[in-house]
């Protein structure tokens, strides 16, 4: 159990949302990935408060420890973006697959220069033919998750967007995806079988099967989770302070042999690393209404946790990341952890030194216990 860091003075209001921003060239956002997955450079903000330029490679040969959980997220992202039209007047509309509720019917955000009424029909073409379209019905907007509707498909959506679906990249990549994105915007430990995330856990692309051998040759141990990452990963917050913003909803899996394998770890004394804000989310939320040091227990279901300032981390030691965009939840979630100063001024740093920031750009490793 932590309570981690937390920022003083009477100039610091941690529940403000901008107080948790800074300035990002444009350069130093990474376009692309690179041509191999673990070259990346690694920040490390150390327990007694060092800082440290190092190379990814680092983390894998000497940051990590024997007898460490390393926890993955082995969720698959779905080419959740669909491209179609309004039956009848022909306007087009662009769908975001976010998770099936059953029977048909999927939570999507849904562009369009005007949003369809409840009962519209909209067509995904899918090929040549008209029988190779997808259609679906606008039931009406999700109340509690701005910008998402339900509508429900007259098919099978997941198998049509794996045919005719983009990847949907984040919006500050601002390019189309490329052949090169459908497997490096996946990672190396993903299952196939659990497909349902609409944006990478970006952490996780560090990795490829080199560093795996070589994990498990040091004897690191890796387990998986699941979360399938909902648009609220990169959607902005527009509530001016973090007390009021209401998270996406996000589907989560913690197995019984993950639970086993923590709790082992646990008792012995060894840390439990997450790889990425996701896997961080499954493991605190997995524990909310168990006490700090109970075990870990097998679970699923959909989360909203918001890991803010005065969240007491009970779940994980240690933390791998990416740089994260200002005044976002992942931001703060790193924040919290360490203390929202000293990660700004770790991203100042970074900055200064050229590190390339986002999903397809650098990592941090962070360490408070």
């Amino acid at each position: 159990m932590s309570t981690p860091p937390a920022d003083v003075g009477p100039d610091v209001d941690v529940d403000l949302l901008s107080s948790w921003s800074f300035d990002l060239p444009e350069s130093h956002i990474a376009k692309h990935p690179l041509a191999v997955r673990s070259a990346s450079r690694l920040l490390h903000l150390d327990a007694d408060g060092g800082l440290h330029h190092r190379q990814f490679t680092d983390l894998i040969e000497t940051l990590l420890r024997p007898g460490d959980v390393l926890v993955v997220n082995d969720t698959s992202v779905i080419p959740a973006r669909l491209r179609g039209e309004k039956a009848g007047s022909g306007g087009k509309v662009e769908v975001l697959l976010v998770r099936p509720t059953g029977d048909g019917a999927w939570v999507v955000l849904l562009n369009a220069s005007k949003k369809p009424k409840p009962g519209g029909r909209l067509v995904f073409a899918g090929g040549h033919h008209q029988t190779d379209a997808l259609l679906a019905t606008v039931v009406g907007p999700v109340d509690d998750e701005p910008g998402a509707f339900i509508i429900r498909f007259d098919g099978d959506a997941l198998a049509f967007a794996r045919v005719h679906g983009e990847m949907p990249l984040p919006p500050y990549l601002q390019r189309a995806p490329e052949d090169t994105d459908d497997s490096r915007y996946q990672t190396v430990f993903r299952d196939e079988d659990k497909a349902g995330s609409v944006a990478a856990p970006t952490a996780g692309l560090h990795f490829d099967d080199d560093a795996l051998r070589r994990l498990q040759e040091r004897g690191i141990v890796r387990v998986p989770v699941t979360l399938h990452v909902g648009p609220g990963t990169f959607l902005p917050v527009r509530a001016e302070r973090l007390s009021e913003h209401v998270m996406h909803a996000e589907a989560w899996w913690l197995s019984e042999r993950t639970a086993a394998v923590l709790n082992s770890a646990r008792a012995e004394g060894r840390r439990i690393v997450a790889v990425g804000t996701t896997a961080a989310r499954v493991l605190e939320g997995s524990r909310q209404g168990l006490a700090p040091g109970a075990p870990f227990v097998a679970g699923s279901g959909l989360t909203r946790l918001f890991i803010k300032p005065g969240h007491t981390v009970s779940g994980f030691d240690a933390l791998v990341t990416n740089f994260h965009l200002p005044e976002s939840t992942l931001l703060v979630l790193v924040g919290t952890l360490v203390g929202r100063q000293r990660l700004l001024d770790a991203y100042a740093e970074a900055i200064a030194t050229g590190y390339r920031f986002y999903s397809y750009g650098d990592a941090c490793f962070v360490e408070w216990r």
